[in-house]
């Protein structure tokens, strides 16, 4: 692909962890130029989350990746200066800090709308920018409680447990990375100058109802029939058999032989042609009022194979099954290279020279394959000077300047 989608798009992002900065991540992918805002010293936090060697961690270069880093102290004058300038040169803003914080640096909507009237603005918050709990604090922990997420993940007879990563995170800035791509498909459907205030512009994601917003029929479940859902564990309420099952190498698989036609060929390839040929079992109702039952029989028929053995029964049986893999499963697999979703590039890891890391491929993929990933999360403010000069024009001498100011 000689030209990327979002090339010509330029985005500042002023966010840190991991919503804000998904979102940056996403446009920049797909081509957009992403200048990302952080303070001396430290800058973005992530940097030294799960930091096992050097100064900077796999996490934030790889949410970080494809972007320009840029070291600005918003707490003076000389850092608010630079980043107005700079909005004047970008097409969108992303920020995620907590409703008022931007409004307090004198960097709210309406000095942003000075500083360009096109800009688009995404601002990413616990609670959104308005409502009774718009100025509470709160993580994606918090907001998987809030939006209906954790009371649904574990086991039955044990507290609410939680999905390995920050998928509330993540699917915020899928919101927010979205709503940057419709408020701009908006203004170019509008065109000829006839813009919107910036207000109708404003890309206003809540972690909570962003994980709300992927709770399928939770709430209308509830109000129409009384339904509170409960946690099943591995399975998914109301559909069987659907589970994790151990075989008998110590590994483990996933099967999903819930649907009607597909559970006759799952039971035969498990040698159960009595449950197969059931009338009891022949609905999705049935075989949920029975699931124990079918998770005896599937255990006892896999705890006797290696995973193997289960996956190329199932295979041939045509029933939707898969294994539970590993980092290192996901490395070796054959399909993860054939659409060049492991990509490797040199990055330090806190030796003496860099090393050649796999990180995620680029998704979704246009064509059969990822597109490349260009370059891992930068290091702490390796385009200050290069985005201050070329972008904005200063001179060694301003630049200096706002170096000295940051310190």
């Amino acid at each position: 692909m000689t030209q990327l989608p979002l090339s010509g798009v330029r985005v500042l992002e002023l966010g840190n962890y991991i919503a804000g900065p998904t979102a940056g991540r996403l446009l920049a992918d797909f081509g957009a130029e992403v200048i990302k805002v952080e303070r001396p010293g430290r800058g973005d936090e992530l940097r030294n989350w799960r930091l096992h060697a050097g100064d900077t961690s796999m996490l934030f270069r790889t949410i970080n990746r494809n972007k320009k880093s840029v070291v600005l102290d918003l707490k003076t004058p000389d850092g608010r200066a630079a980043v107005l300038d700079l909005v004047g040169h970008c097409d969108v803003v992303i920020e995620n800090f907590r409703p008022g914080t931007l409004e307090a640096w004198g960097l709210g909507p309406d000095r942003l709308e000075e500083a360009n009237p096109d800009v688009v603005l995404a601002r990413i918050s616990a609670f959104g920018q308005t409502g009774p709990l718009a100025q509470r604090p709160g993580f994606a922990a918090v907001a998987e409680a809030f939006g209906g997420l954790r009371e649904l993940v574990g086991e039955a007879d044990r507290p609410p447990s939680r999905v390995g990563v920050s998928i509330g995170d993540s699917i915020a800035g899928l919101y927010a990375a979205f709503g940057v791509l419709v408020a701009l498909r908006e203004i170019s459907v509008r065109g000829n100058g006839k813009r919107g205030p910036l207000r109708d512009r404003v890309v206003d994601v809540a972690l909570h109802e962003a994980v709300f917003s992927m709770m399928e029929s939770l709430v209308p479940d509830h109000i129409a029939h009384g339904v509170e859902r409960q946690r099943v564990g591995g399975r998914m309420e109301g559909i069987a058999p659907s589970n994790a099952y151990r075989c008998a190498d110590g590994t483990s698989v996933v099967i999903a032989g819930n649907g009607d036609s597909i559970f006759g060929r799952y039971m035969r390839a498990i040698g159960r042609p009595d449950l197969a040929d059931d009338p009891g079992l022949a609905t999705n109702a049935g075989r949920w009022a029975r699931r124990d039952e079918l998770d005896r029989a599937i255990s006892e028929w896999t705890a006797e194979r290696t995973r193997e053995e289960v996956l190329t029964a199932l295979d041939e049986a045509a029933v939707p099954a898969g294994p539970i893999y590993t980092a290192a499963d996901i490395c070796a697999d054959e399909q993860y290279r054939a659409r060049a979703m492991i990509q490797t590039l040199p990055v330090d890891v806190g030796g003496d020279e860099p090393a050649d890391v796999g990180f995620p491929g680029i998704v979704p993929v246009l064509g059969a394959r990822s597109l490349p990933v260009r370059s891992v999360g930068p290091d702490l403010g390796a385009h200050t000077r290069e985005v201050l000069r070329d972008v904005l024009g200063r001179g060694d001498d301003e630049i200096e300047a706002i170096e000295g100011g940051r310190a």
